[in-house]
């Protein structure tokens, strides 16, 4: 450690508390040189590594960055539109595909800018999407959304998504957001070499992600893990959200849907699936054998009535839990720490008061998104780990008279951080970004909605 230089090092010291994601003690604060954290300092030390900056954390809890494994970006145009609201998964899907058919390449960069620009307020330093939706408009999706989000220096786990089959095909989405197998395999193919990263220092990753039992082939499903496969990629759907889609899955496949996800080659490491609620005990027991993760969504599936997923049975099974805020059209917020709290609750219902702890949620939040991206360095605080931090103040009314900062919070409800690092980078200060002016962001992206809304006739 010495041989850093004064001037590369920044101590961020004596925060309130911390939350590390581990068992290493950094009650005095962490010191950052360059993208990564190279030290832990004690309560009431000073570091040994040699630093030139002091940040005072006094008052502020310190946590890794938050990583959100589950988004539809596109959706934050579509927010309380009164034609889905208060309806279930299959009937809120054909309410809505009917409007985003007419989303364009514009609409959709500003929709990302704003969804992760909420996210990288509420605490999150690494933001995963799953689009999907490829109307006649909307071929190079994946670009428009690359070409907005640079700016705003978040890591970015894209995720190129699929739908083959329409209504005629006997599938749920209309004729108007689908594409040809050829298609769909061949952009996959294009999107991972132009863009995917590799490495510690990856900011911009890609996955292939067809969009669920009842809107692609078997077929497509087969042919991207063979994709994945050869590309050494991610893979990513939507599993088991409903009772609706098992039922589908039977009538359609014949099959369960952990069945049918074995018979297309996805029961691997690999592979990550949003929702995962409703499986039977030994189809949890095969998922974690097979090491598959599960981002939870729990505010998509309280708004849709979908149901509580089995975090802790799919945890102890071997499966890695992650936390995600879903879509803004069935969460209608993108914010990480408020859905830490929201999975706190919903999970107590399930498991009791004593088994889901804050730091459990912050857990899945950190290290469990990590070990879903397959991003070991990142998730914790600890010496060799990315310098990806969340900073938040404990200096609101909600947080008057906590005595323990970390329960604090996730219980007391905190929204909104004060100060953002990622690989080292501080992007968010005094609670705004640096380069993104969200006012002006804001104001664009609601003209740009009701713009969608007019051509949905609205």
């Amino acid at each position: 450690m010495s041989r850093l230089s004064v001037h590369k090092a920044i101590w961020l010291k004596n925060p309130q508390a911390t939350f590390t994601g581990n068992d290493q003690n950094a009650a005095g604060g962490v010191v950052v040189a360059g993208s990564e954290i190279v030290e832990l300092v004690a309560a009431g030390q000073t570091p040994e590594t040699r630093y030139g900056e002091e940040v005072d954390l006094s008052g502020c809890v310190l946590i890794p960055g938050l990583i959100n494994t589950h988004h539809h970006f596109y959706q934050t145009l579509t927010r309380c539109l009164p034609t889905a609201l208060n309806k279930e998964l299959f009937p809120w899907l054909k309410s809505l595909y009917q409007v985003w058919q007419h989303i364009t390449p514009e609409m959709l960069t500003t929709a990302s800018q704003l969804a992760v620009l909420e996210l990288m307020l509420s605490g999150a330093t690494t933001v995963g999407d799953h689009h999907y939706v490829f109307s006649r408009q909307l071929q190079q999706a994946i670009d428009a959304q690359v070409e907005g989000l640079s700016q705003l220096g978040a890591r970015i786990q894209l995720t190129r998504g699929s739908m083959s089959l329409s209504e005629k095909d006997g599938g749920l989405p209309p004729d108007s957001v689908v594409q040809s197998e050829d298609e769909i395999l061949a952009d996959c193919e294009r999107v991972i070499q132009r863009y995917h990263q590799k490495g510690a220092s990856a900011r911009l990753q890609v996955a292939l992600a067809p969009c669920s039992p009842f809107s692609v082939s078997a077929q497509l499903m087969r042919e991207t893990a063979a994709l994945a496969a050869q590309h050494n990629v991610l893979m990513h759907t939507h599993l088991a959200e409903t009772e609706d889609e098992n039922q589908f899955c039977l009538q359609t496949y014949g099959a369960r849907p952990v069945d049918y996800l074995e018979q297309c080659g996805w029961l691997n490491e690999r592979t990550w699936l949003a929702h995962g609620i409703h499986f039977t005990p030994a189809e949890i027991s095969r998922l974690g054998k097979a090491g598959v993760g599960i981002a939870h969504c729990p505010s998509s599936n309280m708004l849709l009535a979908s149901g509580i997923c089995p975090t802790l049975e799919l945890q102890a099974a071997g499966c890695r839990v992650g936390l995600a805020v879903d879509g803004s059209a069935s969460n209608d917020c993108s914010n990480m720490i408020q859905e830490a709290r929201q999975s706190l609750l919903q999970q107590r219902l399930r498991y009791g008061a004593t088994r889901i702890t804050a730091e459990t949620v912050l857990s899945w939040a950190t290290q469990g998104g990590a070990d879903i991206y397959r991003r070991p360095e990142l998730g914790q605080i600890a010496p060799g780990k990315q310098a990806d931090l969340a900073i938040f103040k404990l200096d609101e009314l909600r947080f008057s008279g906590a005595a323990d900062a970390i329960a604090a919070l996730v219980t007391c409800g905190a929204h909104r951080v004060d100060k953002l690092m990622v690989a080292g980078q501080w992007l968010i200060e005094h609670g705004k970004h640096r380069f993104i002016d969200e006012h002006k962001l804001m104001a664009t992206h609601h003209r740009k909605a009701k713009i969608l809304w007019g051509k949905a006739g609205l």
